[in-house]
């Protein structure tokens, strides 16, 4: 059972399989430790009432059958959501209820925050950038393209893309608009509605389906509005395999063509081939892309076709969570170029450098080993030092808001035991007088630390790092029969005077010594497990 479905039974020390007299008598015992009016002193009353702030919510809670229903099942977040549930349904027919007014839910919470991102935005700006050009005095760049685009949501079913670009090619200008409309007919199958004026004047219509969790297909028509002519597309995408994806494209009309397209990816690298035949036109790409770690990746890529042949060596790195840089070599029968790109969440800036249009050797080594060797020299001496300084302070600093945290549950921890102390020593000197149930010493946290302290002969235990001491909780919860239970399935954290001393960073366990009968126990535990003391089993 997961921890968020049975906190509240832990703050109570009860089964998830409790009796509703059961925790009503438990809340009426906390209410007469923790509840404020039994303090007179300031420091007292507000411990206490944070205390007892935690019974209340856990007795409320608890105490309402459909709300105990729901927290079962779907734990707080079921609560917050607001799950209600009718007074006369069977045990079925209440997770089918539960179940189904959770989906709405989060069906609805999923509407708002698409509302609250209601418009999504991208773009890119091409500038093209020419040496030679330059050179010769003809400016620097030879052409340049901005696009933009913006998504809404009509509905959760209907988004709408508007967009446009600009261009400039040596002197010449134009521009498109275009407006796509895509609304989901289904789970497996939608139609897409555009049209775009401008340079590239049409109307067309596409649909799409998902036949299986392994294949999809779609079928498109577009006319231009120049000259009337007919496009027909069609493609359709088979998974292969667990990484391999194979596509397949058709496009019918002034321009008709064939391509073919095999992916292959798993968490280190990734492949790609495509080849395409078209009347009178060929074109083949190979690319192969590496992942050296989680920030950075090289890729290297072939392009053969009728009017191209070029080898392109990329590397990329990401310079934060929504930034990344690219740099590629391009070497092919057009020139050598360098292409630098920066993506910033969905904005891209791509600047492509045409260096010589000559294929001299010498040049397009250099062009390739000189900024390349410039950028493993900045990576040495400046890059990895700047990550490195950059990875420990956030290290740090996350260390330093665990501790805090952690002194803050440790200080929770102790508020509580002072409101348990004087029962709990009470019930000590009771159990010590009938030669009853004493708890000698109980330390829970790291896994490590309580597996050599109960493997060890040795009595002491000076360190608290990695622990914390629940000695008066525990004998707090010996009840008057001598006995002490925690329940199974309950995460011991939760209990009242208890804190996880190490979040996240080991296994959790409960260290008990105790005495019975003038005999001397120990046992070690889990977290979710059981425990049922005195048990002869625990005899040294």
């Amino acid at each position: 059972m997961e921890e968020q479905n049975t906190k509240l039974y832990a703050v109570l020390n009860l089964s998830p399989e409790a009796s509703d007299e059961e925790i009503r008598k438990t809340y009426r015992q906390c209410a007469q430790v923790y509840h404020p009016d039994k303090y007179q002193s300031s420091p007292m009353k507000l411990i206490a009432t944070d205390n007892f702030q935690r019974v209340s919510e856990a007795y409320e809670i608890l105490s309402d059958p459909n709300k105990r229903k729901v927290y079962d099942i779907y734990g707080m977040e079921g609560l917050i959501s607001g799950l209600e549930l009718g007074p006369v349904l069977n045990k079925a027919e209440e997770v089918k209820e539960i179940k189904a007014e959770l989906k709405r839910l989060k069906r609805w919470k999923e509407n708002e925050k698409m509302a609250a991102a209601y418009f999504q935005s991208s773009g890119t700006i091409l500038a093209n950038v020419s040496l030679p050009r330059c050179l010769h005095g003809d400016g620097l760049f030879s052409r340049m393209e901005m696009t933009s685009q913006i998504k809404s949501w009509l509905s959760k079913r209907s988004v709408v893309t508007i967009g446009g670009n600009l261009e400039v090619d040596r002197g010449k200008g134009g521009g498109a608009a275009s407006a796509v409309l895509n609304h989901q007919l289904s789970k497996v199958s939608s139609i897409e509605f555009m049209a775009s004026a401008g340079l590239r004047a049409l109307i067309g219509v596409r649909a799409s389906r998902q036949f299986s969790s392994q294949s999809s297909a779609a079928m498109g028509l577009s006319m231009s509005l120049k000259n009337g002519s007919l496009k027909l597309s069609s493609s359709c995408t088979r998974r292969l395999s667990k990484t391999t994806n194979g596509h397949i494209q058709l496009r019918l009309g002034s321009q008709s063509s064939v391509a073919l397209r095999l992916e292959k990816n798993d968490q280190r690298r990734s492949a790609t081939g495509q080849i395409e035949f078209g009347i009178g036109s060929f074109d083949t790409e190979v690319q192969y892309t590496r992942h050296f770690s989680s920030d950075s990746r090289g890729c290297i890529a072939g392009r053969v076709g009728s009017s191209s042949i070029e080898i392109e060596v990329s590397g990329g790195r990401n310079l934060s969570e929504y930034s990344t840089v690219c740099w590629s070599y391009v070497v092919g029968i057009q020139g050598i170029f360098w292409r630098f790109k920066l993506y910033r969440r969905s904005q891209k800036l791509i600047i492509p450098i045409l260096l010589t249009t000559h294929l001299n050797p010498v040049f397009a080594t250099g062009a390739l080993v000189v900024p390349a060797s410039f950028y493993f020299f900045l990576k040495k001496l400046f890059i990895n030092p700047y990550y490195r300084k950059r990875n420990k302070q956030k290290a740090l600093e996350k260390e330093e808001k665990i501790s805090a945290q952690i002194l803050e549950r440790r200080a929770a921890a102790e508020k509580a035991h002072k409101l348990q102390q004087n029962v709990a020593n009470r019930k000590r000197n009771r159990q010590l007088k009938m030669g009853g149930l004493v708890i000698i010493k109980a330390l829970y946290g790291n896994d490590t630390i309580l597996k050599n302290l109960y493997s060890s002969r040795e009595a002491s235990f000076e360190s608290t790092l990695g622990v914390i001491d629940v000695t008066t909780p525990l004998n707090f919860l010996v009840d008057d029969s001598g006995q002490l239970k925690l329940h199974e399935g309950v995460k011991k954290s939760g209990i009242m005077g208890f804190c996880d001393p190490c979040p996240g960073n080991c296994e959790l366990l409960l260290y008990v010594e105790y005495a019975y009968a003038s005999d001397q126990y120990k046992v070690l535990v889990g977290d979710y497990e059981e425990l049922l003391i005195p048990h002869d089993t625990h005899m040294i």
